[in-house]
């Protein structure tokens, strides 16, 4: 199809607003309809789409005339409000995690499979700029065999909303909130490679987890063995004393060199992309980059080419699984 999509937004909170504004920016789509429980969002949300319909519940919005969803809704919401859209026909794009475990995830992959409609999750890391070329070096074997990497996401504020802390509502703690886009990363780099094995180990106020089954956790570990022999040793964190707001890399380590990313000066937002030989590094790209919108805006662009099941979702069950893995040690 051609044109502007006419997107429903379900969530406008910052996170929602942002993606609505950066759609509305890159010129591929418009908002027609947006539905949220807080007056306040809702306010600054018709400041950017002032023509955009405030529906008083999500099945209204789901009866608008739309080509698509975004979803920005607290997680527990994610699996069904995305089931009842693909139901509809409506392709849909949400904010991560999809479901609370593998099996809601699951549920919400099969559902867009059987409608035939895209669907697609706000993993953005992917789209940082460099990325790319990230990945290409390392499909040339120009890196060597990759055998080892190093992941660490913490954020020293964690959540604002109580939500987060509930189980039900979150599905978990820092894992889901933050640990999966490091396990996304490192498995999409690798182009999907299987995982034998996962050890994880999970943390609520300095105690396991398992302690506190009502809990969530607020540090984790991990390590992955992938097919082939390589390990992927993973770290996350809300309200770490790591001294800046915010530490999070990722090093791929190969037996010719070495490639990564980190954030600069503790900031969420900006971040270079580095290759390493030996004790040379090389930079592929640094800030300025607003990376953040580009996966809702790489989905609504598919979305114009076709509104067809993207097979790109079946590695979003997978990465549920590993999760699921992670919270059961």
């Amino acid at each position: 199809m051609s044109g502007l999509l006419r997107l429903g937004f379900a969530g406008v909170g910052w996170i929602g607003r942002h993606r609505m504004q950066a759609l509305i920016d890159a010129g591929v789509a418009e908002a027609v309809a947006i539905v949220d429980t807080d007056s306040a969002c809702i306010e600054e949300a018709t400041r950017i789409a002032s023509c955009a319909r405030v529906c008083d519940s999500y099945e209204g919005l789901l009866e608008q005339p739309l080509d698509g969803v975004v979803i920005a809704t607290p997680s527990a919401a994610h699996a069904e409000q995305s089931i009842a859209a693909l139901r509809r026909g409506l392709p849909v794009f949400c904010q991560k995690p999809l479901g609370r475990d593998a099996r809601e995830v699951a549920c919400v992959v099969e559902a867009a499979r059987a409608a035939d409609r895209r669907l697609g999750v706000d993993l953005s890391y992917r789209h940082l700029a460099g990325m790319e070329q990230v990945r290409q070096l390392l499909r040339s074997g120009e890196l060597g065999t990759i055998y080892a990497a190093q992941a660490t996401f913490h954020n020293a504020y964690g959540p604002g909303k109580d939500w987060f802390y509930d189980r039900a509502q979150s599905g978990g703690g820092c894992v889901i909130d933050l640990g999966i886009h490091l396990v996304d990363l490192a498995l999409w780099l690798l182009d999907g490679p299987g995982v034998e094995e996962v050890r994880g180990n999970c943390f609520v106020k300095g105690r396991p987890l398992r302690e506190s089954p009502d809990a969530v956790e607020d540090y984790a570990s991990a390590t992955l063995r992938l097919s082939g022999g390589a390990v992927i040793d993973i770290a996350c964190s809300w309200n770490l004393p790591v001294g800046v707001d915010a530490e999070i890399s990722l090093r791929l380590y190969g037996t010719k060199g070495g490639v990564g990313l980190r954030n600069v000066e503790g900031s969420f937002y900006d971040f270079m992309l580095e290759r390493f030989d030996g004790r040379q590094r090389t930079i592929l790209a640094s800030p300025p980059d607003a990376w953040a919108g580009r996966a809702a805006v790489a989905w609504a662009q598919g979305l114009q080419a076709s509104h067809a099941y993207d097979p790109e979702a079946d590695t979003l069950v997978r990465l549920g699984e590993v999760l699921d893995r992670v919270y059961a040690g």
